[in-house]
């Protein structure tokens, strides 16, 4: 069952797609609408919470209440210009709360209240959790989730709050370029070997709302991002959004109507041209629109040909275009280097998007992947090999940072001092230890150094605390590591201090070094990193597959603990013929490592708050069980009164087993009934609602009863009729000297012949009884009894028909001097002969 729970969720800013890993393969799950794809939507009622298609659904009519889009407001701030360019396209209230952060303001339980996007993703979120864990039948709590790769620090820690409010564990936030490139990898047979140049493989990611490109270099069980591109604010709704400017003016001129004052008009406007978008995918024809009751009761309509749509979106499609060739100027790639271009993404079936790809790479687009489910499936993958559960083919994958981080830091001489610790598309998940020489507490801060799709370049501020000067007054080496995580995530993950001292007691905590180490580094030094000067460590980050501990860079997947400080092979050969021998003659000290604590302030929920948003939403689903219950038991009392009134209506199959004067006072209990389900019943607690049902019940069911009754009992009569008849056949053929039961004596054929003929006079008296019963009233013979009469015959005459025959002695032949045993005639008894 625990490779059962192995999940992917592709969370996309329109659609959310779920994949299992199970033995036979990568499986999509389909929602309780039997569709693969679940809508980003959620909604809210005076009763409950409205997740998923249910949501979408009702957006017209509850576009107040309906949120949708805000995978693009997680981990943003509410004065965040590109929020602010968001809020054009809510119809609902999106305000700022007291921290800065954006808050949605709806009405729920008859009550205004204020979600975070980070909660409104968790809802989500327990929507899709359940979808998996009803396909699944299992619990679910393992799974990777795919993150655009343009998610900076603060975006990336927002979905993993998320995901932590609606009690998931998530392994890992996969790229969803990377995802795709490990769907489309690992099924690959024909990729070159480890040690043969790799095939380079374009993956284009166009959606509803971004544009995300990645070159992956493919060898033999084997995937690494070499680069990647983005736009985040370029995608499929764009397309819309020009579509839907063009009708509105369209109307405005022709019906002197404008869509844009009326919200629900240009929901619905937007709702179409999206249709229209997608049938000139495939379709170069003119094609209509039409939309009935548009706005103040009157219908619009009007056309669109895919040669005007072109025209209408130049500016998107100059914008794919720029990211494209950025992506090959990123890569540092010719488009003859590139073996292949996959397409991915709903958008990415408009021909212009195809044309433009072609004419950048050079190749045409290839659709080798379903484009709608691969980032899922791909996600699935990397939950299957991340969990001990299920076994995946060896497939190693690199990933890369897309933008470079630097890292600030106070000096110890009060001057500030900051490096580039990686570079822009750096490979990750990686570490590298830094090492300060100080005397006291210190920080350090991380930023983006690139310009980033976010207003505040800041990553994070880390304290590091307990820092005390040696007993000599002089400042101690302390190593800081610093991580690009599993999920992408910038941070300081350790910072630990190292004393050395010449004393020979053991410790767990205590590691050999030599003593000429201090060499490496004076006190005066602020800081130095093992790998050499800063242009030695760029360029030693370009080489990322030569890295090791000896420039304390370490790859994630390989560090196995901190990494060993090493002379260079060089430096070891030079000491040689230098006749150097201080190495030899060099004391060994006791080096002990003691863990600093670090007081981090990055972006993301404190424990505190994650903890009061899961409460909160606990009791959310609470309520959203309990109305569903309530739901339940109310739909259940409305099903049986109709289907019982049906059922008593003239020429019905209830119509006759009532009586007329209790049918007419039934039928109009069960009109009171539907009166008060729509009236003041229309909102009673579960309770009301089963005990009503279990008094309509009480008098409904033996109407039912009876009905079936009649219809059970003629096959119970037959049966018990031709039991008696096969029990008379058997009388005859014994009366006629049959062998079969020849050895019967008259005695018990006597017995059989009276239970016979009791039962054929019951029957009789029964069938007569029963012609006569009215079908209002309960039958004077049930069918259990008939069938209880039947067996009671059979239990009396077939012991004595099936009596089994008695075993007879075979005697010797007359003239045969010896038995058939050899012996003579006269010979002892067998009992003797046994004995011997």
């Amino acid at each position: 069952m625990a490779a059962m729970s192995v999940i992917g969720i592709d969370f996309g800013n329109e659609s959310c797609y779920i994949a299992v890993a199970k033995a036979g393969g990568i499986e999509t799950i389909t929602n309780d609408y039997s569709l693969r794809g679940t809508p980003s939507c959620v909604a809210f009622s005076p009763k409950n919470r409205i997740l998923g298609v249910a949501a979408k659904n009702q957006m017209v009519t509850n576009m107040k209440n309906t949120v949708f889009g805000f995978k693009r407001l997680l981990g943003r701030k509410y004065s965040d210009p590109h929020v602010q360019k968001e809020l054009k396209h809510f119809p609902f209230k999106v305000e700022q709360r007291a921290d800065g952060g954006i808050g949605i303001r709806v009405n729920y339980l008859g009550e205004d209240n204020l979600f975070s996007p980070e909660q409104i993703t968790a809802m989500l979120f327990t929507k899709l959790k359940d979808i998996a864990a009803t396909a699944l039948q299992t619990q679910v709590n393992d799974c990777v989730i795919s993150v655009p790769s343009y998610f900076t620090n603060a975006e990336r820690n927002a979905l993993l709050d998320a995901a932590s409010i609606a009690g998931l564990n998530v392994l890992r936030l996969m790229n969803e370029t990377t995802a795709t490139a490990l769907a489309y990898g690992i099924y690959k047979q024909d990729l070159p070997a480890p040690e043969e140049k790799p095939r380079n493989v374009v993956f284009v990611d166009f959606g509803h709302s971004s544009l995300q490109v990645a070159a992956c270099a493919f060898n033999k069980g084997k995937l690494r991002v070499l680069a990647t591109s983005a736009d985040p604010f370029c995608g499929g709704r764009d397309i819309d959004m020009a579509l839907a400017e063009y009708f509105c003016q369209d109307f405005l001129t022709r019906f002197k109507l404008d869509a844009r004052k009326n919200q629900r008009a240009f929901l619905r406007l937007l709702q179409e041209v999206e249709k229209i978008k997608k049938q000139m995918s495939a379709n170069s024809t003119r094609l209509p629109l039409n939309i009935e009751c548009f706005m103040e009761e009157r219908d619009v309509s009007g056309e669109m040909q895919r040669s005007l749509m072109e025209q209408l979106c130049t500016e998107t499609f100059n914008r794919v275009e720029r990211t494209l060739r950025g992506l090959l100027h990123n890569a540092k790639l010719r488009p003859e280097d590139i073996s292949a271009v996959e397409i991915v993404g709903g958008s990415t079936r408009v021909p212009a998007v195809k044309n433009l790809i072609e004419q950048v790479f050079g190749k045409q687009a290839s659709t080798t992947l379903n484009q709608d489910e691969a980032v899922s499936r791909g996600c699935a993958l990397q939950c299957a090999m991340l969990s001990p559960a299920v076994r995946v083919r060896e497939f190693n994958i690199t990933d890369v940072q897309p933008y470079a981080v630097r890292l600030a830091w106070d000096a110890a001489r009060g001057e500030d001092g900051d490096m580039e610790v990686f570079p822009a598309f750096h490979a990750a998940p990686f570490s590298k230890m830094l090492t300060f020489y100080r005397k006291e507490p210190f920080s350090v801060s991380a930023y983006y150094s690139d310009q980033v799709p976010y207003p505040d370049s800041f990553i994070g501020q880390w304290n590091i605390k307990d820092v005390q000067p040696t007993a000599e007054g002089e400042s101690q080496k302390v190593k800081l590591k610093v991580r690009v995580n599993i999920h992408g995530i910038v941070t300081v993950a350790s910072a630990s201090l190292v004393e050395k001292k010449q004393d020979s007691s053991q410790n767990e905590n205590v590691e050999m070094e030599n003593s000429n180490d201090n060499a490496q580094g004076t006190q005066d030094a602020p800081m130095e990193t093992n790998g050499g000067s800063q242009e030695q460590q760029q360029q030693q980050q370009q080489q990322q597959q030569q890295n090791g501990p000896d420039n304390q860079e370490v790859r994630e997947d390989e560090m196995k603990g901190e990494p060993q400080q090493k002379q260079s092979w060089t430096q070891r050969v030079g000491q040689w013929f230098s006749g150097d021998k201080s190495k030899d003659k060099s004391k060994k000290v006791l080096v002990k490592t003691i863990e600093l604590p670090i007081d981090a302030r990055t972006h993301g929920y404190a424990q505190h708050e994650l903890n009061s948003y899961m409460e909160q939403e606990g009791k959310m689903q609470a309520q959203d069980r309990q109305e569903k219950e309530r739901a339940d038991a109310r739909n259940a009392l409305e099903e049986y009164v109709y289907e019982l009134r049906g059922k008593l209506s003239e020429g019905e199959v209830l119509h006759d087993f009532i009586a007329e004067d209790q049918r007419q006072r039934l039928v109009n209990q069960l009109d009171a009934l539907e009166q008060w389900l729509y009236d003041e019943g229309e909102d009673q607690n579960r309770q009301v609602y089963s005990d009503k049902l279990g008094e309509l019940r009480t008098e409904g069911e033996p109407i039912k009863q009876r009905r079936l009754e009649f219809e059970l009992r003629p096959g119970a009569l037959d049966d018990y009729a031709l039991a008696i008849q096969l029990t008379n056949k058997a009388i005859d053929l014994y009366r006629s000297g049959d062998a079969k039961y020849a050895h019967l004596s008259e005695t018990d054929i006597q017995k059989v012949v009276e239970a016979s003929k009791n039962a054929l006079a019951w029957l009789e008296n029964a069938r007569q009884a029963l012609a006569h019963a009215p079908r209002h009233l309960p039958p004077p013979h049930t069918t259990h009894q008939i069938r209880q009469e039947r067996q009671n015959f059979e239990n009396t005459v077939n012991p004595i028909l099936n009596k089994p025959k008695p075993k007879e002695k075979t005697p010797p032949p007359a003239n045969n001097p010896t038995a058939g045993d050899g012996q003579p005639a006269d010979a002892p008894a067998q009992e003797q002969m046994d004995v011997e």
